[in-house]
């Protein structure tokens, strides 16, 4: 498998809106019509300017098969350790089942390593089975439980 890994482009923006949008957890929370929303360019641009974040895809000659972004955080705990945090993972769907999610993983674990994080997490909504079975094959476990409180936004 030839994949290749690189950070994200402008450019690549209407693709990766896409590939977050095709499910039906992401149809419900995503925007993919034209033209892109610019919350996304926005938000593309903070993830950016931001050296603790890293938005990365791969590809597969010139096609995006998948994307992810990495986002580094220091904690005290863990004796001051950094750690990895997983969001946003997607394969195209034409790519699914083929290995591609497993090369994906394998390249991010080298990221976290390669910034000295000692912990990777990620979330996974309790509506996608399919994705928990495969973070659980990967050896993540369900070690917490997890919260979240979505807040108003500044125009409510």
């Amino acid at each position: 498998m030839d994949l290749k890994y690189r950070f994200a482009k402008r450019e690549d923006l209407p693709c990766l809106v896409a590939l977050l949008a095709n499910d039906s957890l992401g149809r419900l929370r995503e925007d993919d019509s034209a033209p892109l929303n610019l919350a996304y360019l926005s938000a593309f641009e903070a993830i950016e300017n931001d050296p603790n974040n890293e938005l990365l895809v791969a590809e597969l000659g010139s096609q995006i098969v998948g994307m992810l972004q990495l986002t580094l955080i220091p904690y005290l705990t863990h004796i001051g350790s950094w750690r990895c945090m997983i969001e946003g993972v997607r394969i195209h769907e034409d790519f699914r089942g083929q290995g591609f999610g497993e090369h994906i993983f394998e390249y991010a674990i080298s990221r976290a390593k390669q910034k000295g994080c000692k912990v990777l997490q990620l979330t996974s909504d309790k509506q996608r089975p399919d994705a928990i079975r495969f973070y659980e094959k990967l050896g993540f476990k369900a070690s917490h439980e997890g919260f979240k409180l979505t807040l108003p936004s500044y125009d409510d």
